[in-house]
């Protein structure tokens, strides 16, 4: 017996390594990347204690757009830019979709001066707010309402398109994300893929998926289930 699980646990651990290869070989390694930092990033805000409107609201979201890390720097000049995964929750069934991939990036002009990092997760409150980020380009503050996302219990939340939560290390202290502009990144949804789809087809349409995002949904899943049972709980 001891014989047979010790040969079974080899056969696991051998296989290992050709999964492995197989996303290497399949061409999207760099997006499969951002979907496994993309998937710490979540597990982050899920467990910080600062974040419980984020956890407690998230039966609530139409969809989180999580940006693992988003760079700042600035001398008079200021760019910001990352890459982010897009996944929604279906109305009817309640279950989030594939991640679709979108590039964030702003520039501003001003006296300033330093570098930041920041990991961010815009939570998707309205179908206004979803179907703008399904379109070719949106500008945040422009296109759609944006509002830093309430910390802390008992916080309300405005009535606004999307809330940004983050999370930042660097010289400029506080993240600002409005004026944004939020693109898909097309070469690397097909390159995901291995079609050629858009975000709508991605995320409404569910046309394609890719086995290797499951650990993404099911965490968000995990947490959206217990924020539905905390929600429904009665109080104490």
């Amino acid at each position: 017996m001891k014989k047979a699980v010790i040969v079974s646990w080899l056969c696991v651990l051998l296989m290992l390594p050709t999964c492995w290869v197989s996303v290497a070989q399949a061409g999207y390694e760099k997006q499969q990347a951002l979907i496994d930092r993309a998937t710490i990033t979540f597990k982050s805000f899920v467990a910080d204690p600062n974040m419980t409107w984020f956890r407690n609201h998230l039966s609530s979201a139409k969809g989180l757009l999580i940006i693992p890390q988003l760079l700042k720097g600035a001398f008079i000049f200021g760019a910001e830019g990352g890459t982010g995964v897009l996944i929604a929750r279906d109305q009817y069934t309640g279950k989030w979709s594939q991640p679709a991939f979108y590039t964030v990036g702003s520039v501003s002009f001003g006296l300033q001066a330093g570098a930041q990092s920041s990991q961010i997760i815009l939570m998707i409150m309205t179908d206004s707010g979803l179907d703008a980020l399904l379109s070719t380009s949106i500008k945040l503050g422009a296109d759609v309402s944006i509002a830093a996302g309430p910390y802390g219990a008992g916080a309300k939340a405005e009535t606004v398109d999307i809330l940004a939560f983050s999370k930042t290390k660097g010289i400029f202290g506080g993240i600002s994300i409005e004026g944004a502009i939020i693109t898909p990144k097309d070469s690397w949804n097909i390159a995901y893929y291995r079609k050629n789809v858009r975000p709508v087809d991605i995320i409404i349409r569910r046309m394609v998926s890719n086995p290797y995002s499951e650990k993404l949904i099911q965490a968000v899943s995990q947490a959206t289930v217990a924020a539905s049972v905390a929600k429904s709980a009665p109080p104490k």
